[in-house]
């Protein structure tokens, strides 16, 4: 009787961390903002993230008041709530070396970041949510209908 306890609760808790795994990996994928304060200013980002297993990929799309970029994401991981990447990033014909360490929490992610070695931020970039329901196109009459048709 012990013995099938025992399998039933590790048979549980081997279930449940699987599907954690898997839920992490979901979670991440798609689009996040962010917007902090750096050595070079106000910088505002998008985050676009793919996941496959506990691989993390994507891209980086940074604004300052003097430029965009748009940098591959590299070396991206990710292990249950813990994610990390490294953005690439050429400025003013230097290779800086981003890394990115952080933890998904619903729809943030905290996460720390480190540009060479100069400089480091922390940051919580939050997920994009999808548009709500498309309003319904205009009627001939150039109005929008949201009841149903009168009976006739």
């Amino acid at each position: 009787m012990m013995k099938t306890y025992i399998k039933a609760v590790a048979l549980a808790a081997l279930a449940l961390a699987l599907a954690g795994t898997v839920h992490a990996g979901d979670s991440v994928a798609g689009k996040w903002t962010a917007q902090f304060d750096s050595q070079i200013g106000i910088q505002k980002y998008t985050y676009e993230f793919k996941v496959d297993g506990t691989n993390l990929t994507g891209r980086a799309i940074g604004a300052r008041e003097n430029g965009k970029n748009i940098v591959a994401i590299t070396e991206g991981k990710i292990n249950k709530d813990e994610i990390s990447f490294v953005e690439a990033l050429k400025f003013d014909d230097n290779d800086i070396r981003i890394e990115y360490t952080g933890k998904v929490s619903g729809d943030e992610i905290k996460l720390h970041r480190k540009v060479g070695d100069f400089a480091e931020e922390d940051l919580v970039a939050k997920r994009v949510k999808e548009a709500a329901a498309k309003p319904e196109a205009p009627s001939a009459t150039g109005t929008v209908t949201n009841s149903p048709p009168a009976k006739p």
